[in-house]
């Protein structure tokens, strides 16, 4: 078996993420040594935990609502794929910060008072209390805030995964007397899930790094503690390498599972 030139070895290695993995390597031994570091990663790391929470949560959530968006503006029922399309293009062009501070102290309150309104006969009858916006902490206001905001972007990458399926599988199966509802259950959706999952995966390497917003209502996630040790210490050089470190590590991982899952997905159509 002939072996591969050492130019051919030498063009198929990732620099990029050899660079990144000496910087990262870097940066632990650095760490290692300084023992004002380790207390620096000690306190930020503490907020490890919310953010892969608040990620994890709002990602699977924004799933299912996004696949729902998706199909309505698909659909063949227009009232559906118009509101469904209002949803999308109205989301889509807010920033995500806009959004977060709109649920958190707009779209909270309004919540609290239509769940009262709703709630009322259970209430005159001492079944419930009266709900109040601070019934709905700001972790749970961020993960929905998340949540509404990704599903308007996931719906568009289900959507171009139903188009993505050839028309001509869609009427075979409805000559065969397949229901529209079987159709996609069983001929479309499988293979449009299949099509799109590098893009899923994007989503949620990129709704990792956007759940540092949260810090801006005072969630305890890895960027706002890393802020308030900052503040608190004037660190603000070691505080932000730890900080960045952490995401690094976070998105550095999730996009190599995407990169490889990807080259799965294409030696599976070969």
């Amino acid at each position: 078996m002939k072996k591969p030139r050492f130019g051919a070895v030498i063009d198929i290695i990732p620099w990029w993420l050899v660079a990144i993995t000496a910087l990262g390597t870097w940066f632990l031994v650095s760490t290692l040594g300084a023992a004002d570091y380790r207390v620096i990663l000690r306190a930020v790391g503490r907020g490890l935990g919310v953010t892969l929470s608040v990620s994890l949560v709002a990602y699977a959530v924004s799933l299912v609502l996004g696949l729902v968006l998706g199909l309505l503006r698909s659909s063949r029922l227009r009232v559906g794929r118009e509101a469904a399309t209002f949803y999308i293009e109205l989301v889509r062009g807010l920033p995500m910060l806009v959004i977060l501070y709109y649920i958190a102290f707009v779209g909270a309150p309004a919540l609290a008072q239509a769940l009262n309104w709703l709630l009322t006969p259970l209430r005159g009858i001492g079944l419930v209390g009266l709900i109040e916006a601070r019934s709905f902490d700001f972790v749970t206001r961020a993960v929905l805030a998340l949540t509404l905001g990704y599903a308007a972007f996931i719906a568009e990458i289900f959507r171009a995964g139903i188009e993505s399926v050839d028309r001509g599988q869609v009427e075979a199966a409805e000559a065969l007397g397949m229901s529209h509802l079987q159709v996609m259950r069983r001929i479309v959706l499988p293979q449009a899930i299949k099509n799109v999952l590098p893009a899923l995966g994007n989503e949620f390497v990129a709704i990792v790094k956007d759940s540092s917003l949260v810090s801006a209502l005072g969630v305890q996630d890895i960027t706002q503690l890393g802020k308030v040790y900052a503040a608190s210490t004037f660190k603000f050089f070691e505080t932000y390498n730890a900080v960045a470190f952490f995401y690094l590590i976070l998105t550095l991982s999730l996009s190599l599972l995407v990169r490889a899952l990807e080259k799965r997905l294409k030696r599976g159509k070969s």
